[in-house]
């Protein structure tokens, strides 16, 4: 699966606004030597997200899962 940047802009947080802050997604980037342009253009591949680890990119893969399966119905 593709996690988006509308995914990203999408993303519930724990404040009462959505989405990532794209400074801090853009460092998020760097810190994992992920191409941030790539990214914009292309998405990213979620595995990826998962395999740094970190909770943030954790919770982003699973929007992203949730809005897929709700667009195109469960896979359970």
């Amino acid at each position: 699966m593709v996690v988006t940047i509308q995914h990203l802009h999408t993303v519930p947080t724990w404040t009462t606004r959505t989405g990532y802050c794209a400074r801090q997604s853009r460092a998020f980037f760097a810190e994992h030597g992920l191409d941030w342009l790539d990214f914009v253009r292309n998405g990213i591949d979620a595995e990826v997200l998962v395999a740094t680890g970190n909770a943030l990119a954790l919770h982003l893969v699973e929007h992203a899962r949730s809005i897929e399966e709700a667009q195109n119905g469960s896979q359970a």
